[in-house]
């Protein structure tokens, strides 16, 4: 087995197709009606990955991603019939990480579902992180640890401290992080880091590169407005300083 996927639709059509072709991939599929019954499964199945329609009776996506975010970095999915740029940024802002809008093809979710679990390595039953994630050949990830003043970065158990405190980070985040930091002083730009780490995603929406390097100032820098780490390359986008200076 794969792994285990919660999927939250209130339109059954969607979820019967969507299970199909993930059971097809061999993963084991629980189907929730609503936003209530996604969290009962998740707390009670403890699932590798969350699909959650955006709007659901009861409780809705947002609401699902947010307490499920609160307690752990299970990768989530958000689906949505509207693409709007402020839905997608809502979506990123609460920790999703992926976001696809209806129409869809059930073989892009079980593309974007098996590169997820590759990079997080949460596959054949459970919630454990390995080494076998990547992020792609530019961006091969080193056998030990990333060490610099007050941060720690640790790719084969995909954990990161700061100041000795492990920072609580999502898949992307962490994937995002680590491209940095294995590069530190190289330039990347916006579009690079699309690339990189959303090989298939957003259109070309430079804006969640944006959102993920704010979340993880707020979790790693001292001082979000004033980075340590990750610095700002205005007019072509961002690098990791390896000396830690503000």
């Amino acid at each position: 087995m794969n792994g285990t996927i919660v999927i939250a639709d209130d339109e059954s059509n969607i979820t019967d197709v969507c299970r199909r072709y993930l059971e097809r991939e061999g993963y084991r599929v629980l189907v929730a009606q609503d936003g209530e019954e996604a969290l009962r499964l998740w707390e009670a199945h403890d699932p590798d990955l969350l699909v959650l329609d955006v709007m659901m009776p009861r409780v809705d996506g947002w609401q699902v991603c947010e307490t499920v975010r609160a307690r752990s970095d299970v990768p989530v999915v958000l689906l949505t019939a509207r693409g709007e740029e402020p839905d997608r940024l809502l979506g990123l802002t609460m920790g999703a990480d992926d976001y696809i809008t209806k129409p869809f093809s059930p073989r892009e979710l079980v593309l974007r579902v098996g590169n997820i679990l590759r990079r997080v390595g949460r596959s054949a039953g459970g919630a454990a992180r390995g080494a076998s994630s990547g992020v792609s050949a530019e961006a091969q990830r080193p056998a030990g640890v990333l060490a610099f003043e007050g941060l720690a970065i640790y790719p084969a158990e995909r954990r990161v401290a700061v100041d000795g405190a492990d920072a609580e980070l999502t898949v992307k985040e962490f994937d995002l992080l680590l491209t940095l930091a294995s590069s530190p002083g190289r330039v990347f730009s916006r579009s690079q880091l699309l690339s990189l780490i959303w090989d298939i995603g957003f259109e070309g929406d430079t804006t969640t590169v944006t959102v993920h390097i704010r979340r993880l100032r707020e979790k790693l820098e001292p001082a979000p407005s004033e980075p340590r780490w990750i610095k700002t390359v205005w007019g072509i986008g961002y690098k990791f300083d390896a000396k830690g200076q503000p």
